[in-house]
């Protein structure tokens, strides 16, 4: 009988997340994406945002389960749907890559979800943000459909409630989602995502009254209007490649990007988040290393359930 009970701990404990989960089966694993990453980082800084976002994307939608690095011939994939497209090449060329590196060594161990998240702490990290240690143990999954994307990411126009509703479906907090979207305090934006909020905010109010007019100006000037689309300007306009805590400056000086981080600020809810991660760098790494592991729980696929895909791009066949 204690034999019996002792198996059944066990095999409900292969469901779990944990640290070390690959100290047995590929204890060099961590290493090996670091390694991968930084040659990548070293080659184009855009692999930065480019991996935290892409975590943040696949995560949000099915869970994490790498099934937004599915490529598909009929471009039907959740990469290919509109909300995606503007994911950088960058993002999903880390993964690869450092899958082909982790295959070498521990072929059938490692999955691309876990690699994921190893690539996406190590970036931030790289960045100047904090060290933390990184729970692993999830599995690929086996869905990937753009159809299934639509209305499970935030979109640049939300309110507070609308961020809040969208990120306690995930089992994140007011304050988790504070601290994710610190991230922004990296990476780009194209001019499309904000257009409104400089050119036709309102009929009487053609500028967002809720942006500092110097920033304003700026934007005019780096986003004209009938700019070309391809351009793209910083999320965050005084430290881009830096992972601090600027962007909450930003949002208390009037220059977040997106009316999504203004909003942050300006709702009494939860500007005194903001206020105290402006001006407390400690609590906002606190805030966003407990953030980041409780998106990294989000929809996981454990035990026996998904696969371990042996190209991050492609369906076991």
């Amino acid at each position: 009988m204690c034999v019996l009970i002792i198996c059944i701990l066990v095999r409900s404990g292969e469901g779990q997340l944990r640290e070390n989960f690959y100290i047995s089966s590929c204890p060099n694993v961590e290493n090996i994406v670091r390694q991968v990453v930084t040659t990548k980082i070293s080659q184009t800084f855009v692999t930065i945002p480019a991996t935290v976002r892409l975590f943040f994307h696949d995560c949000f939608v099915e869970g994490c389960d790498a099934s937004v690095v599915i490529a598909s011939p009929n471009n039907d994939a959740e990469k290919d749907a509109p909300d995606n497209l503007s994911l950088a090449g960058d993002g999903f060329d880390t993964v690869v890559k450092a899958k082909q590196a982790v295959e070498a060594q521990c072929p059938g161990i490692v999955s691309c979800a876990d690699i994921l998240a190893i690539a996406a702490r190590d970036v931030v990290f790289l960045a100047g943000g904090p060290a933390y240690n990184i729970e692993l143990g999830r599995r690929d999954g086996l869905i990937s459909e753009a159809s299934r994307v639509a209305g499970n990411l935030p979109e640049p126009e939300f309110n507070l409630v609308q961020l809040n509703t969208m990120f306690a479906k995930h089992n994140l907090s007011q304050t988790d989602m504070v601290a994710l979207s610190g991230c922004h305090t990296l990476g780009f934006s194209h001019c499309s995502r904000f257009a409104n909020r400089i050119y036709s905010f309102t009929p009487s109010n053609p500028v967002d009254p809720t942006l500092d007019p110097a920033y304003a100006q700026q934007l005019m000037q780096e986003c004209p209007q009938n700019v070309d689309p391809r351009i793209a300007i910083n999320m965050d306009p005084v430290t881009p490649q830096t992972f601090d805590n600027v962007y909450y400056q930003n949002l208390v000086g009037g220059k977040g990007l997106f009316s999504s981080d203004q909003v942050l600020f300006t709702d009494p809810a939860s500007q005194q988040t903001v206020v105290d991660f402006a001006q407390n760098p400690g609590d906002f790494n606190g805030a966003f290393i407990t953030a980041m592991t409780k998106l990294g729980r989000v929809g996981v696929k454990t035990g026996s359930q998904g696969e371990i895909r042996r190209d991050c791009s492609a369906f076991n066949s």
